[in-house]
This record gives C-alpha cells, structure tokens and sequence, in this order.
C-alpha cells in the first residue's frame, strides 16, 4: 500500500491565509465603524434599554442588605473592583465586545481540538475498526490544544475584570455597598478557601493550568505512539494507545464539566444549570464531528483518502445527524426543566436570551442552524452519501454551533450593549483560518492513513 500523504501546498496555505485576512479586515472594519458612530446598525444595541434592564430585575436576582444587582455576569459590573455605582447602567464599547469575541473563539475552539483527541481516543477505547482511515484528522485537530492552553491563560490574566463578574474584590466585602452573599457563597470554587476573595483566583487558574497540562501531556502520547506504530508496526502500540485513550476519557468526563462551569456558565455568576456540562460538551461534539466530516468530504473531492468508501462518509453523516439531535435534546430539557419550574433566579438566564431585542432573533436561528436544518437536511439515507449534502450541513453545524456559544457568553457580559456584526465574523474567520491551518500543517506530516494499523483490514472492508 502506497504511503499516501497530503500536501498542504502553497495554494491551499494562500486560501487559508486570504481567509484569515478577510477576517482581520472585517474585524478592523467592524471597529471603525463602531468608532464613527457610522456602524449603528453593526453595533445591534448601543445603549442598554429598559427592557432588558428590568428582565434582569424582573427575574428576581435575590439582593440581600447591599447587594448588587447584578447577577448575570459582566452586564451590570462595575468597570474596576472599586467600581461604579452598584445600580449604574453603561454602555459597553467596542473593546468589550472584541475581548468577549475573544473568549467565545477561545472556547469554541478549545473544544474542537479536544473533540479531537476524544474521537480519537473513543476509537481505541472501543476498538472500533471502521474509522482507521479517517483517525489522522481528529488527531491533527488536536495539534491547537498547546496554543488554546496559552490563549485561554492570557486572556483570562488579562481580561477577566470584563469577562467574569465574579472577580470583583468588592463583592466580596461584607457590609460594603456591593457585597453579594450569592458570589460571597461560591468564593471557595475560585479562590483560596479561607480567604477574603477577591485577590487572586488561584483555585480557578490551577485548574485550568492542570487541565491543560493532562490533555497536552495524554494527546502528545498517543500522537507519538500512534506515529512509531505506524512506523514499526504490531499490536503493541495499539494496545499502549488504547491505554491512554482509557485514561484521556475519564480525565474528560471530569475536565469538560469542569471547564464547561468555569469558562462559560460562571459568567453568570448567580445562575447554574446541573446539565451545563453535558450542554456545552454536546456542542463541543457534534460541532467537532461535523468538521471532521468536512475535511474528510474535502480531501476526497481532493483526490485523497483512497480507502475512504461512501460507507465511512454515512457513519460520519449519521454521528452528525444523531448527535444534532442529541444536542438538541439536552438544550430542551434544561429550557423545560426551568421553563415550567418558573423559579426567577433560573429562569432569568432565558428571559435575558428570549425577552431582548438584541438576542432573540439568534435564540431562534440556533435551533433552526443546529436542529432543523441538519435534522431535514440529512435525514434520508442517501443524503448522507451525497457530498454535497454533507459539506452543506457540516458548515451550517460549525457556524450554528459558535452562534450557540456566542448566545452562551454574551448576554451575560455586554447585555443589551452586545452586537453581532463584523466584528464576530472577522474574529470568527481568522480563529477558524488559524485553526484550519495547524490542522492541515500537522496532517501534512505523516501519512493520511496508518498503514500499520492492526484493524486497517477491517476499515477497508466497512460495508453497511
């Protein structure tokens, strides 16, 4: 069998850059605008407005003694831990939105790497065969794991006033004017316990330095196993692969939860949700799985992956068809579960989402993007043999499932001062141009398929 390996000529490396120019060109259009004052309608909500106001008030954030009222992230925080006044409304600027934007594309893309790792771990784990030919992808993902680590560090130490309200000293002062029993009550997940809170975060930090630290560490070690057994071949890189793939999967049922309530859902500080980490890994997922799809689609119509049969691309298609589905049920039992339960420190987190002009539009188009579409469009059996179809809804799945971040993380942290416009789609662009392009430099590395895998027979043999 001829080692077969892509080639991430200058061509492809031009579109890739072309595109991640257009994003910073958009980017910087998008601040420009927004500078002028000529943006109005890129901007999506220049000032707060009272509807969004009194749906945080209205939606009962406890305030006891001095309390502040703020209790969906950043929306109402004060610009420094001395801050503003407790009950002052302000217009965010175009900066905040770009260090939000920041975060959002941090996340979103954290999670595709990871996904990355976890498909490939979950097929050793399993000792499925059918996907041998296609496990290159998924592992050349993961290769933006070490950069996500360092952006998602210094980001947070530079930026975490503007994110996450929670860090505010004076929240934590009892007596003060803007002490809240509710933050007050979760000081000890962030911070030293015993301490005063306020200072620095190390609890949260450590986490996520820990975090970090494993995946690298279990990724570079089945990357590099999975290399010498493609060289040396045998079974016994397959089952030392297997191994860690084992250890990579319990470390993830607890990291991603984790991470899924640091870096997003404590952004509303007061609200939680117990199926929060299930959420986000279900985005995490099938948004990981629909890229994969693309790639693997992509690279046929290039003239590769020889051994891939239209029977490889109907697994791929159902795993996006099953899993959007998925998604779709866990995002409907936590809304039902707080819809009808009507408790106002719940509820307050959709009311914010439904109930402004900013944001409800795109609540809609989620469920249209990430269920609807992808639910018809690859519904029948051959849609999910067709290219075409599938690189449709795989693209669709990829950009609904960053909306479904944004929605996540915005409102919470501008409130009705948040935008959608050029800015989101620039930054989008040129993470995804980033992303793409260490992707396809680390699978340009080795050969596409491992010829020395123990089940390679098994793959070329997948009929269903």
């Amino acid at each position: 069998m001829t080692k077969e390996k892509f080639d991430f000529h200058a061509g492809i490396k031009r579109k890739v850059l072309v595109v991640g120019l257009i994003g910073l060109l958009l980017f910087a259009l998008g601040g420009v605008l927004s500078s002028t004052g000529g943006g109005h309608e890129e901007d999506h909500g220049a000032a707060p407005t009272e509807q969004g106001h009194d749906a945080g008030d209205d939606a009962g954030h406890a305030k006891e003694g001095g309390e502040e009222g703020e209790g969906h992230g950043g929306a109402l925080a004060m610009e420094s831990s001395g801050g503003a006044d407790a009950g002052a409304e302000h217009e965010k600027s175009w900066w905040d939105r770009v260090i939000i934007d920041l975060w959002i594309n941090n996340v979103y893309f954290t999670g595709l790497a990871l996904i990355g790792i976890f498909f490939f771990a979950i097929q050793y784990a399993s000792q499925a065969g059918w996907s041998t030919t296609v496990l290159r992808i998924p592992l050349s993902m993961a290769h933006w794991t070490p950069i996500a680590g360092i952006l998602m560090l210094g980001t947070f130490l530079a930026f975490n006033h503007n994110i996450f309200h929670w860090t505010h000293s004076d929240l934590y002062e009892v007596g003060g004017a803007h002490f809240d029993s509710i933050i007050d009550g979760k000081k000890s997940y962030f911070f030293m316990p015993g301490g005063e809170g306020g200072g620095f975060p190390i609890f949260y930090v450590l986490r996520m330095v820990v975090f970090f630290g494993l995946w690298i560490w279990l990724f570079t070690k089945m990357r590099n196993l999975a290399y010498a057994e493609d060289e040396l071949g045998g079974t016994t890189y397959w089952y030392k692969i297997r191994k860690f793939s084992a250890i990579f999967l319990g470390v993830f049922a607890v990291s991603s939860s984790v991470s899924a309530w640091d870096w997003v859902m404590s952004i509303d500080t007061h609200w939680f949700s117990t199926m929060f980490g299930w959420y986000v890994f279900a985005s995490w997922w099938v948004s990981g799985l629909a890229l994969i799809t693309l790639i693997v689609v992509l690279l046929k119509e290039a003239g590769y992956l020889s051994q891939v049969t239209i029977d490889h691309l109907h697994d791929l298609g159902k795993f996006v068809f099953a899993f959007s589905i998925f998604w779709t049920y866990i995002w409907f039992s936590q809304f039902l579960l707080i819809y009808y339960a009507n408790i106002p420190e719940e509820s307050v987190y959709f009311i914010e989402r439904l109930k402004s002009d900013h944001y409800s539009p795109y609540f809609f188009v989620n469920l249209i993007m990430n269920f609807f579409f992808p639910f018809l469009c690859l519904m029948t059996r051959d849609a999910k043999r067709l290219f075409v179809f599938l690189k449709i809804a795989c693209i669709v799945v990829i950009a609904g499932h960053w909306l479904d971040f944004y929605l996540m993380a915005t409102p919470g942290t501008l409130g009705e001062s948040g935008g959608f416009g050029l800015t989101e789609i620039g930054m989008y662009m040129f993470f995804g141009a980033a992303f793409i392009y260490v992707t396809l430099n680390a699978l340009s590395k080795q050969a596409l398929v491992a010829k020395n895998h123990p089940m390679l027979e098994e793959a070329k043999h997948h009929h269903i």
